[in-house]
């Protein structure tokens, strides 16, 4: 697995019935008054952030391999967190990428999410675990990475406003999306610093993803080359409803969202 994903409360998880009809609904019905509609390339204003738990069905080469959850947390005023756990099972436990933990610290800076601290976990053994911690400093205009990281990648890396983690693009993409967009993010997580360019597709479409059927809009990575990232995502949903990692041209990791529910 050469990339990692780009990738509460206590409360009852259960599917979400009639997802496809409520997203259809708000994508496709008309304004009441066609002369005081926005005009077609017009900004949509922003989801606002909300506390989600999400599970998701974890694949790897095309096969059930696992589980996975993602999970927004308010923590404090403007500070916010977001999770993700995958964990391979089915014969997949040894897969370095089915065994892994993700989080963001960040907070709200002009209305871009800002990463203040990142940390990764790869279990890649019974007792061999392989961590890595970040820090974003906005004072001083520098990341650093430590723990489990190469020499190269230590060193500080500069960041500017609008650089996010690979979890914050995620987030970022549910926020941004509109039928026709390109959407631009920079990508700093352990120790790198990449352009990301998405492009949405011109009409949202029928995804069926783990039994639920969603009217949903594709999202996809353009400069990635080899490694092709693609989301799809839903009107209401908080997170993508599936994120599709592609290396070679060959389905690698596959997360199929199964439920969610939005937190207090």
């Amino acid at each position: 697995m050469r990339h990692a994903l780009l990738l509460i409360a206590a409360v009852a998880l259960a599917p979400v019935p009639g997802a496809s009809a409520r997203a259809q609904s708000a994508v496709q019905a008309p304004p009441a008054d066609e002369s005081a509609a926005a005009p077609a390339d017009a900004t949509p204003a922003p989801r606002a952030l909300e506390p989600f738990l999400a599970t998701y069905e974890a694949w790897y080469d095309g096969r059930r391999a696992g589980t996975a959850t993602m999970q927004l947390v308010h923590d404090e005023a403007n500070r916010w967190r977001i999770d993700l756990g995958v964990r391979g099972d089915r014969g997949f436990a040894g897969i370095v990428g089915l065994n892994i933990d993700q989080s963001t610290v960040f907070d709200l800076a002009d209305g871009e999410y800002r990463p203040l601290a990142q940390s990764t976990t790869r279990k890649a053994a019974l007792f061999f675990n392989r961590r890595t911690t970040g820090t974003y400093d906005w004072h001083s205009g520098a990341a650093r990475w430590t723990g489990d990281v190469s020499k190269a990648r230590r060193a500080p890396v500069p960041i500017r406003p609008g650089d996010m983690s690979g979890l914050l693009i995620n987030l970022a993409v549910v926020r941004d999306a509109a039928p026709g967009r390109t959407l631009e993010y920079r990508f700093v997580d352990r120790g790198r610093a990449r352009d990301h360019v998405y492009r949405a597709a011109d009409a949202t479409g029928p995804v069926e993803v783990a039994g639920l059927s969603y009217e949903a809009l594709r999202v996809e990575r353009t400069n990635g080359g080899n490694d092709e990232t693609i989301l799809w995502v839903a009107d209401g949903v908080p997170t993508p409803v599936r994120i599709l990692q592609r290396e070679d041209g060959e389905d690698a990791v596959d997360l199929r969202l199964v439920e969610y529910r939005t937190l207090q």
